[in-house]
């Protein structure tokens, strides 16, 4: 009997990259053949998010060329799951009639006896087709917080840490495959353990993980300012895999749009908290995120907001506009009230800031020697990274004039000899 080819599009965030990939992983390869982007397939398996506006709207454009592909006979039968098809489950079959299936997040076994796999095993297996240097590694599902712009915790359901064992057998067959730097990654990753063992157990599992054979480094991500982990502050400072960076969105300074925003901190405390990781994780990067334009932000808080960046000289920094998402309490409670025009000039100005303060960083790191990971190879020039940078959301180190030799996955130690405004430039060492 030939195989089925099939051929997976996944949109959004890490966590949904992990999703495919766990889902690929259970297919028997007797009976499904994954082909490449663009080929043609018997099932065309699209990972939707809606998370804000413009993802909502990338998804749906996605699912729209399927179908173009589906009438053409380029595509057999499209399976839609995610974040977008969980959120709106009862609008989408009648709206887009030609998709021969619709699935949720939460939960992939559904997907999987669709696709003829009876009995899924545990979610530890990845399908990682090119080899590669690192891996993100969803360590929980979910989110207990109620940030009142946030539509997460209606799609994805509450927090669900996935047990240490797990995690540790994930990593191990990650490292077997090649894998040197392991992100973890969740809606929020200080939370984890506290449904399964009853505490904070980001700094055990920080440990045990440091044990896999093979692994280099460890990255943390998305990470809530509030009740941060002294275990996981030492971890960074003193274990050499866990690197010194770390994602701790913010979203704001004001004491009023934190408020509202309902972060559970204020600015005070979150001035303080930066210092404490400035202090007790010499050389760190931090990469932070911020909304403008929510609702009630004054022309004043923003400027709360510029100060603070100034002040703070965040390595790494992201924002975006406020997105009104329906069923959140600040779609319920709170009027829209900062004109769209007002919100892209406030985004234009904080990433006209920000770019001259990454600037500045990274000429201070001009003439520096530094370990980086290899992501690819571009003729006369590798793309790399070092512990201060993670994949996809900073900036490079293009490394000129590499080895031959030199393959993706491979550590190599590099001297920093130009800055751009968010890339660094590179050579060997000796």
């Amino acid at each position: 009997m030939s195989r089925r080819r099939l051929r997976a599009v996944t949109l959004g965030c890490s966590k949904n990259t992990v999703d495919t990939e766990h889902l690929l992983a259970q297919l028997p390869s007797a009976s499904w053949e994954i082909v490449p982007d663009g080929a043609p397939a018997d099932v065309l398996l699209l990972n939707t998010c809606g998370f804000i506006g413009d993802a909502k709207e990338e998804s749906v454009n996605a699912i729209l060329e399927a179908v173009e592909e589906k009438k053409q006979g380029r595509v057999g039968e499209l399976v839609v799951f995610g974040c977008l098809s969980q959120r709106y489950a009862s609008e989408l079959p009648a709206e887009i009639p030609e998709v021969d299936a619709w699935f949720g997040a939460r939960d992939l076994a559904p997907v999987l006896r669709h696709l003829g796999v009876s009995a899924p095993g545990p979610l530890t297996a990845r399908y990682q087709p090119r080899p590669q240097g690192y891996a993100y590694l969803k360590i929980s599902e979910g989110c207990d917080r109620r940030c009142s712009y946030c539509a997460i915790p209606f799609i994805r359901g509450p927090h669900r840490s996935v047990p240490m064992e797990e995690l540790v057998a994930e990593a191990e067959g990650l490292a077997a495959r090649g894998v040197k730097e392991l992100i973890l990654i969740a809606q929020d990753t200080t939370y984890y353990g506290l449904d399964l063992y009853g505490r904070r157990a980001l700094g055990e599992l920080l440990e045990r993980l440091s044990a896999v054979e093979g692994i280099a480094w460890i990255r943390i991500h998305y990470s809530y300012p509030a009740d941060f982990p002294e275990d996981v502050l030492q971890a960074m400072a003193t274990n050499p895999k866990v690197c010194r960076y770390l994602d701790i969105p913010l979203q704001h300074i004001a004491d009023g749009m934190l408020e509202r925003m309902h972060r559970h901190v204020d600015g005070a405390w979150t001035r303080a908290l930066i210092r404490r990781l400035r202090t007790e994780v010499p050389g760190v990067a931090l990469r932070t995120t911020m909304i403008v334009g929510h609702p009630g932000e004054t022309e004043e808080e923003f400027g709360q907001l510029l100060d603070f960046v100034r002040e703070a000289r965040f390595e790494r920094l992201g924002a975006f506009t406020y997105s009104e998402e329906e069923g959140t309490w600040g779609a319920q409670h709170l009027r829209d009230d900062v004109p769209e025009e007002v919100k892209r000039e406030r985004l234009d100005r904080l990433m006209e800031l920000q770019r001259d303060i990454s600037l500045a960083c990274n000429q201070a790191r001009v003439g520096t020697e530094v370990t980086v990971l290899v992501d690819d190879i571009l003729n006369d020039m590798a793309v790399c990274r070092s512990e201060f940078e993670s994949p996809e959301v900073d900036g490079e180190i293009l490394l000129r004039h590499p080895d031959p030799s030199l393959r993706v996955g491979d550590m190599v130690r590099v001297r920093i000899v130009a800055a751009e405004d968010y890339d660094l430039i590179a050579e060997p060492v000796g």
